[in-house]
């Protein structure tokens, strides 16, 4: 049967905080007719035991071949549904608040819409964003100046509906016939930069990325954690995503900034930063889920 909502969520290892996300569910929908759907990609904990305890939920078992694949794959395995709702494990819904970003994602040529995020303390997620450019490469959000920020970070810019350009993918709306129109998320990421690379493609096509604070969720930041391999992931799909849309002559000098900013971090005691330099300077040492590494310059 058709629904209204498609609700997505993609597991790893995620046992302390899925039960939190789908007891918010219910609360969160009101009266819109929802489908939960629930793609585990390959957890070793307890998630797949805590989920075969519940009745309220699809659950798909995959091998890990990314989030996006795995976002993918539940959209699949959803019924029909006017929107597309993608939700992190480790994040929890206020109740209402999905009528009230599926009111907004109809206004017309809005295709994703991003709720208002908190962390776990109360305090507000600075979860929207400015697309990458050249200036950004450096993530320099403490100046909060748009030509060096790609994080927005003033309390301003979360107290009223406006466009952006992407948010962080914890809680997205987004409308099925512009996520089937794009091809879904595009898995050659594996594990980060889909939702920035979904937004803007759907900015391309002449679809708006919306955010509300009318609606509110909380995400516990950090939740499915960070390691080493991980980090280095986001930092080569950064380039990557640079090259796609700008080109091989400025994703060279994008390349090089990054290496840049790599060390400056290293330099500074962050030691995610030395695998993450190792793996852009030497393509064999990359995570081999990327197939980045056949080229200096990651494709």
């Amino acid at each position: 049967m058709p629904v209204d909502i498609a609700a997505v969520v993609v597991t790893y290892n995620s046992e302390r905080h899925i039960a939190a996300l789908l007891d918010s569910i219910p609360a969160a929908m009101g009266a819109l007719r929802y489908s939960v759907v629930v793609v585990d990609n390959g957890s070793t904990d307890r998630t797949l035991e805590l989920l075969g305890q519940r009745d309220d939920c699809t659950v798909v078992r995959s091998v890990n071949d990314g989030y996006a694949a795995g976002m993918n794959r539940a959209v699949r395995a959803s019924p029909e549904s006017e929107a597309v709702l993608i939700l992190n494990p480790d994040a929890a819904l206020d109740p209402g608040s999905v009528p009230v970003m599926l009111d907004v994602l109809r206004s017309p040529g809005t295709a994703v819409v991003a709720p208002r995020i908190r962390e776990e303390d109360g305090s507000l997620s600075p979860t929207l964003r400015r697309g990458p450019t050249m200036g950004r490469v450096g993530g320099l959000s403490f100046t909060r100046r748009p030509a060096f920020a790609e994080r927005i970070e003033g309390p301003e810019e979360y107290q009223s509906e406006h466009e952006v350009e992407w948010a962080v993918g914890a809680v997205l709306l987004i409308d099925t016939a512009c996520y089937a129109r794009l091809g879904g998320m595009d898995e050659s990421y594996f594990l980060y930069s889909e939702e920035t690379d979904f937004s803007l493609r759907a900015k391309d096509a002449g679809w708006r990325t919306v955010y509300t604070p009318a609606a509110g969720a909380m995400h516990v930041g950090g939740g499915s954690g960070e390691s080493a391999t991980t980090h280095t992931m986001k930092i080569l799909n950064r380039v990557r995503l640079y090259r796609r849309r700008r080109g091989t002559a400025l994703a060279w000098i994008y390349f090089a900034l990054t290496v840049l900013v790599e060390l400056r971090r290293a330099a500074l005691g962050h030691r995610k930063s030395w695998p993450t330099l190792r793996a852009l300077l030497r393509p064999a040492a990359r995570p081999p889920a990327l197939g980045a590494n056949d080229h200096l310059l990651p494709r």
